[in-house]
């Protein structure tokens, strides 16, 4: 985090562009620095035909408690032109999502990364932490203050838990009921995985399934959770992500355990099919499928499993 200093952000209001791509440079900065393996894959794919990437979306996990759950984050995005684009309910995990389109700003032809690419997509899940049972309620109530506030919860994207450390008995305890919520009482609000949008790469990332063999013969752990490739239903979001990090964390009473951490995903939105005879370079994002397919994403979520049952 270094001189970053979050506490006059609240003042923004649809504010400085230049700002906002910052904040999403130390939400990025802290992401890889937690996690080698993520690191490790994001510096392959550009080290390959000095590729340029662009961000898909960036994901976020919270706690629907409050001052807590979705709206703990997107306030602050939707200051700067963050809409909401779509919502996605999971009730088996008691998760309720919510999806954010960017606010619409000028891209270079060769604009990428963060400096000067598109914006991410933002995707934001929170907890129901009412419908779990009254013991793991009362966990997650115990360490949680009770009001968040976006500085405190931006402060929890930057890598820092904004509540007490867990013991490994209440960690243990809550992961017997939802991997969700043990992730996020260890992790708090750190990027839960980012992921690249592959139909901006220029070389042969291009196509996701080079990449998946790509990353299979570089012997990374790939989600297998309904196949590999997660194909949308009607064929037009391809999805490809790695099983997270496994990372030593220690708890509050002294135990030391392996846990999950984030992971990385690709993501490939193919041409709409009203656009299919556009010539390819007048095609646009907005000609290519938008949105995020539940059983895709219901899959997606097993990257993170605290188990390896299936």
């Amino acid at each position: 985090m270094g001189s970053f200093d979050l506490s006059y952000a609240s003042s923004f209001k649809g504010g400085s562009e230049t700002f906002l791509r910052n904040v999403f440079e130390n939400i990025l900065k802290t992401y890889l620095r937690k996690n080698p393996t993520a690191k490790t894959i994001w510096e392959l794919v550009q080290s390959v035909d000095n590729e340029k990437i662009c961000y898909d979306h960036f994901t976020f996990q919270t706690f629907k408690v409050e001052g807590y759950g979705i709206e703990s984050l997107s306030s602050f995005f939707m200051d700067y032109g963050y809409k909401v684009e779509g919502g996605l309910d999971f009730p088996t995990k008691k998760l309720r999502v919510l999806t954010f389109s960017p606010p619409d700003i000028y891209v270079p032809d060769d604009g990428h990364g963060l400096g000067n690419g598109p914006l991410p997509r933002l995707v934001i899940a929170e907890l129901l932490v009412d419908e779990l049972s009254p013991e793991s309620q009362e966990i997650i109530r115990k360490y949680l203050k009770p009001k968040g506030g976006k500085q405190a919860v931006l402060s929890s994207t930057l890598g820092s838990l904004i509540w007490e450390k867990p013991t490994s008995t209440d960690f243990q305890q809550l992961a017997k009921e939802s991997d969700f919520a043990a992730w996020v009482l260890v992790h708090g609000y750190m990027m839960n995985h980012l992921a690249f949008s592959v139909h901006r790469l220029k070389h042969q990332f291009s196509d996701i399934k080079c990449i998946k063999e790509y990353l299979e013969e570089k012997g990374f752990e790939l989600n297998n959770d309904g196949g590999i490739l997660k194909v949308s239903q009607d064929g037009l979001l391809l999805q490809v992500s790695s099983i997270s990090e496994k990372i030593a964390f220690e708890f509050a009473d002294g135990v030391t355990e392996t846990i999950p951490a984030s992971y990385i995903e690709f993501t490939q939105r193919l041409v709409l099919p009203e656009f299919k005879d556009l010539p390819h370079n007048q095609i646009k994002e907005f000609h290519r499928r938008d949105g995020f397919d539940l059983g895709n994403a219901k899959n997606i979520l097993e990257s993170a499993r605290f188990t390896s049952d299936v």
